[in-house]
């Protein structure tokens, strides 16, 4: 079993995102520290990218403020090495082809394995293209999470498949964001996933509240949850990381 599936092994996973750098990589590694503490099964770590396609402005704000400060894919390299040091849960990226692309696929993925990153998620990569990273995620033992989103219709057998890690299902169309009300028929997707593969799946996507958090984990094993954390950072900066971690104390509690 992978250390991404590992995640979902004591009840529902809770899974935070964090944007690293914004403002800056010591509160990113605060705030992970934090959500560790707070009990997250799984923490997703965001390396900024210039034109996040799958974001709301809630994340692109984050981006563009930890771009302007300066962080780049070797610095939070170093993060996560620092990191590793006390933090055991699973680590995954999220990120963009593109950042990978840059940084060279080998040595990319060489890097994840070197400083204890477990998966990797990129939002922009179809299933029909992931050939060109799932044989180099392979090799160094970096699972490349699939995601499933309410448009893949009869895809989703063929994407569940071949998942691993874990299966990141998006519950609603458009961006990331915080929705006041899901109503995707999740419910009819994650029948599919069951019937076609043991990978688990969460979701992820507008989960903002405890009670939308339980209610989506209700329906899979976990929820993810990206911008109402990301928010905090805005609001409060260098001292954000005591917030996320009550907030994720908060949604945890909700999943038990």
């Amino acid at each position: 079993m992978s250390n991404t599936a590992r995640a979902f092994q004591n009840g529902k996973a809770f899974i935070p995102f964090v944007t690293c750098g914004d403002p800056d990589l010591e509160t990113t590694a605060r705030a992970v520290r934090a959500c560790a503490n707070a009990g997250a099964d799984l923490i997703e770590l965001g390396i900024p990218f210039s034109d996040p396609t799958a974001e709301g402005p809630v994340i692109q704000s984050a981006n563009l403020r930890a771009l302007r400060g300066g962080v780049t894919t070797d610095k939070i390299f170093q993060l996560v090495r620092e990191l590793r040091r006390d933090v055991t849960v699973p680590l995954v990226f999220m990120t963009y082809a593109n950042v990978v692309f840059s940084y060279g696929a080998q040595r990319f993925m060489a890097a994840c394995r070197e400083t204890g990153i477990d998966g990797l998620i990129l939002p922009d990569l179809p299933f029909e293209e992931k050939g060109e990273f799932a044989p180099v995620c392979r090799e160094y033992g970096v699972d490349l999470i699939s995601l499933i989103a309410p448009t893949s219709e009869n895809r989703v057998a063929m994407i569940a498949r071949e998942a691993e890690g874990f299966i990141y299902l998006v519950s609603s169309l458009g961006v990331t964001g915080m929705r006041s009300q899901i109503t995707t028929d999740l419910a009819s997707i994650v029948k599919v996933i069951r019937e076609n593969t043991r990978v688990p799946c969460a979701i992820g996507f507008g989960i903002s509240t405890p009670e939308q958090a339980r209610s989506m984990a209700a329906l899979s094993d976990g929820a993810i949850v990206g911008s109402a954390l990301v928010r905090l950072f805005e609001q409060y900066g260098a001292d954000a990381p005591k917030y996320v971690g009550e907030a994720v104390k908060a949604m945890k509690d909700a999943l038990r």
